[in-house]
Order: structure tokens, then C-alpha cells, then sequence
């Protein structure tokens, strides 16, 4: 009954954010902006920063921990030593895409539906409140984990164009699927319950965006991270990082239910 319940609303959220232009852009035109963005970066640093950018101590240090990391890297030049690294940060770049939709579209959720009151006939029906916000969550990270594995396809198809295709090897490594198909969904759902949690809080959709912005921050800082040296996030911590976060979805889902004050908010936006 739980499974149909969920089902049906992520058919009615579809319906919706599909057929909405903006939501729809969003959803589809975001992420390769994106990917986009990402390339250029890494092209104009590895084409006109290398240099500079190799005699620096942060540098240094993380190219050292990659050579440790990635069995091979030794044996490449500097340069493209350099290049493997900037590589390398893609995987949590991706990150930005669920987080980036989220902020966009799971904070209007059920904020618009308050001020619509389309949320009262929702919240009449037997639908559990664990059911509407995992649903309703679901709705935004399905979408936005595939757009996100479509941009990793993207990705190596124009690295592969720019004549980046020889270091594939050193890039598409344990870590790279495991932050596809482990982290990467952890941090979607993650992304959209703390979207619908505010959402479902706020009075107007830029309270539920500052809610949303929370998980921005965590995902700038394991980029930061890594490039720097601080820490080079090995299989078994990519591993260790998307359980930790699986369980922060958990947690969420949990808070998100127990924040929702289904009677008050049938009676304060009647």
C-alpha cells in the first residue's frame, strides 16, 4: 500500500514538473550547464594556469597524494599530471546538479501547493506524512540522478574530444563509480528531503531555498578538499562517506516527519 502511495505521488509530481517549462529547463538544461562549466574550468586551468599552477605548495601536495592514490600517474609528465588531478575533482562536481536542482525545484514543493491549497485536499486522503515527503522527494532526486549520470556520459564523450581520452584511465577509476551510483544518490535524496523538509516549513519558497542551500556547502568543501590534499577521498572513503550520508537521509526523513505539522497546516492555510 506504502509503494502504491508513493508511486502515485511521484506520477502526480512528474506530471507537474514535466509539464511546467521552467521546472522542466531546470531539470534538463542545469546539469549541462554544469558539466559545461566544469570543462571550461579545468581547460583553462590545465591551458594557461599549469605552470603556476604546479609550483604552488597546495599542489604539490595533492599531486604527490595522487600519485600515491592512482597507481601509474608517476610515470606521466607534470602537466598531465595536472590534468588527471583537475580530472579527478569532476565526480564531486557532479554533486552540484542534485544539489542545484534541489534549490530550484523540491524547496517550491508543497510551499506552492500551501499557498494554491491544493495541499489540503492532498493531506485529507490517506497518505501517510512519511509517504507525501519521501515521494515528493523522490520526485526531484530520480530525475536529477539521472540528468547526473547523463552528464558523467557527456563529460567523457567531450574530455574524448579535447584529446583527454589517453588519462580516461587514471579519471574512470573504483572511486568515480562509486561516486556515481553510491554517493551521488545519496546526496540527491539527501539534497531533496532538505528541500521538501523546508519547504513544507516555509511560508514563501525562499525560506525553503535557505534551507536547501545547507547542503551546497558540504559538497564545495569535499572539492576543496581534495584539491587541495587535505584529504584524497580514496574507494573505501567515497564508500564510508555515501553510508555516512545514506544514514543523514534517513535522519532527515525522520526529522522532516516529525516537523511537519499536518493539522496546524491544514488549519493555518485553510
Amino acid at each position: 500500500m506504502s509503494r502504491r502511495r508513493i508511486r502515485s505521488i511521484l506520477l502526480k509530481e512528474w506530471a507537474l514538473l514535466f509539464t511546467d517549462v521552467n521546472s522542466a529547463l531546470i531539470v534538463t538544461l542545469v546539469p549541462l550547464l554544469v558539466v559545461g562549466q566544469g570543462i571550461v574550468y579545468i581547460w583553462l586551468a590545465s591551458k594557461f594556469a599549469g605552470g603556476s599552477m604546479l609550483t604552488t605548495q597546495v599542489f604539490q601536495i595533492a599531486l604527490q597524494k595522487l600519485v600515491v592514490a592512482i597507481p601509474g600517474v608517476a610515470q606521466l609528465p607534470a602537466n598531465e599530471q595536472l590534468l588527471v588531478l583537475l580530472l579527478n575533482q569532476f565526480n564531486f562536481f557532479l554533486l552540484l546538479i542534485p544539489t542545484m536542482t534541489a534549490i530550484s525545484v523540491a524547496t517550491f514543493s508543497i510551499v506552492e501547493e500551501k499557498l494554491s491549497g491544493s495541499l489540503e485536499a492532498l493531506l485529507a486522503t490517506p497518505v501517510k506524512t512519511w509517504e507525501l515527503l519521501l515521494g515528493k522527494a523522490l520526485a526531484g532526486a530520480i530525475p536529477a540522478l539521472v540528468m547526473t549520470w547523463i552528464s558523467a556520459g557527456v563529460f567523457l564523450l567531450v574530455a574524448l574530444g579535447l584529446g583527454w581520452g589517453d588519462l580516461s584511465r587514471f579519471v574512470v577509476t573504483a572511486g568515480w563509480f562509486l561516486t556515481l551510483f553510491l554517493l551521488t544518490p545519496a546526496v540527491a535524496i539527501l539534497s531533496f528531503m532538505l528541500g521538501v523538509a523546508g519547504s513544507s516549513r516555509a511560508k514563501e519558497p525562499r525560506g525553503a531555498q535557505n534551507t536547501a542551500l545547507i547542503i551546497v556547502l558540504p559538497v564545495l568543501a569535499l572539492i576543496g578538499i581534495q584539491i587541495t590534499g587535505i584529504v584524497w577521498f580514496t574507494p573505501l572513503l567515497i564508500l564510508l562517506l555515501a553510508l555516512a550520508i545514506g544514514i543523514a537521509d534517513f535522519i532527515s526523513l525522520r526529522t522532516a516527519v516529525r516537523l511537519f505539522r499536518r493539522e496546524s497546516i491544514v488549519v493555518q492555510w485553510r
